[in-house]
């Protein structure tokens, strides 16, 4: 029994020992931890020091200055962030020049960001956390605006019309504007979230509907859509990379210039996703976006897509040469504001993919961002 206890005795001094010894470790280990996370903030992750080996100018493109935030992920994988991931990402975006970030849809067929009444007596699923609620707050805590995007049933993509949108959405915009819109000032304003090209069904009626009512529940806050261009790389649901068909430039400004037509007074901005046309055709349908843009009033924003439509899997971070000559191209054609899909999965340091995290240090190379 006595030697029992000795044992014990010492196996518990040895331990009190290690323990001494590793706690002011642990503790210098922390410090470093909050030191790395600080610098990988600020761009110095792995290239303290380093000088720029780019041989191109820099800063000759349009910054990117606003994201989506992709939170129901039906064809990129969740990355289940919870609100400390999240205000970090935010931090990464301030960082890098972020101002604006954009909810890319409030719902999916039954998956939905907050929880909605209307949309659970449909039949779509409780959220565990209220991501409207969580991503407006930090908005306001890191001085961005925060839109809000659209239901999306998803009868648009079954069945081609966008008209099917405009029921759900007479209920969510009233919904979304009394729970957030009149309690945070970071709400600033709507994205329109239908997903069109040229001539889709009941577009331009389902675009003036549900913008309208955006702007007279909200007192005018700004509204844009984010169409995408008819071009070569326009292969949803092929499994081709390209395609032969595509549209020409006259082509699109004749499509385009009907619908802004249309919109134009309840619709504030456009801006087409860029990854859909060749680099080399960039700059003949980023005149033409500008020119309808100004001839009726709207902001052209352009939709500079971080991730690779030119990989055979879907979906990657982007080789940085190709983003850039898109942002490049924006900046030649005068657009007024660049955005992005999207920062969290194919930009951020802390992504499921290792990629996303050289291309932001390569976009803080190139715009000189410390």
């Amino acid at each position: 029994m006595k030697n029992t206890t000795r044992r014990d005795f010492l196996k518990k001094s040895l331990l009190a020992s290690a323990s001494a010894l590793a706690i002011p470790a642990l503790f210098e280990s922390c410090k470093d931890t909050t030191a790395s996370q600080k610098n990988k903030i600020n761009g110095r992750n792995l290239v303290a020091g380093k000088p720029s080996t780019l041989i191109v100018p820099k800063k000759n493109g349009l910054p990117i200055t606003g994201t989506f935030l992709d939170e129901i992920s039906h064809d990129i994988p969740h990355q289940n962030w919870g609100e400390a991931e999240w205000d970090l990402d935010f931090q990464y975006m301030k960082s890098m020049g972020i101002d604006t970030v954009i909810l890319i849809r409030s719902g999916y067929r039954k998956f939905v960001t907050y929880p909605s009444k209307y949309l659970l007596k449909k039949g779509c699923y409780m959220p565990s956390v209220d991501l409207v609620d969580m991503y407006l707050r930090l908005a306001e805590k890191y001085g961005m605006k925060f839109y809000f995007g659209l239901y999306d049933s998803g009868r648009y993509w079954d069945t081609g019309d966008l008209s099917w949108e405009i029921e759900d959405n007479k209920y969510v915009i009233d919904e979304a504007w009394e729970m957030y819109g009149e309690k945070y000032k970071s709400f600033g304003g709507w994205y329109i979230s239908g997903e069109i090209s040229r001539q889709t069904k009941g577009a331009i009626d389902a675009f003036h509907t549900m913008g309208k009512q955006c702007k007279d529940v909200s007192n005018g806050l700004p509204t844009f859509i984010s169409p995408w261009i008819d071009g070569k790389k326009a292969v949803m649901g092929t499994g081709k990379l390209t395609r032969e068909e595509s549209i020409s430039v006259q082509e699109h400004e004749r499509d385009w210039n009907e619908i802004f037509d249309g919109i134009h007074d309840v619709v504030d901005a456009c801006a087409f996703q860029d990854g859909h046309i060749d680099y080399d055709e960039l700059d003949a349908f980023f005149s033409v976006n500008k020119k309808l843009a100004d001839k009726y009033g709207m902001e052209c924003w352009t939709n500079a897509e971080s991730f690779d439509r030119d990989m055979p899997i879907r979906f990657f971070p982007i080789k940085f040469d190709k983003l850039r000559m898109k942002l490049e191209a924006a900046k030649r054609a005068g657009y007024d504001k660049a955005i992005t899909f999207e920062f969290s999965h194919f930009m951020s340091p802390q992504s499921a993919y290792l990629q996303a995290g050289h291309l932001y240090n390569r976009y803080k190379e190139y715009f000189d961002i410390k």
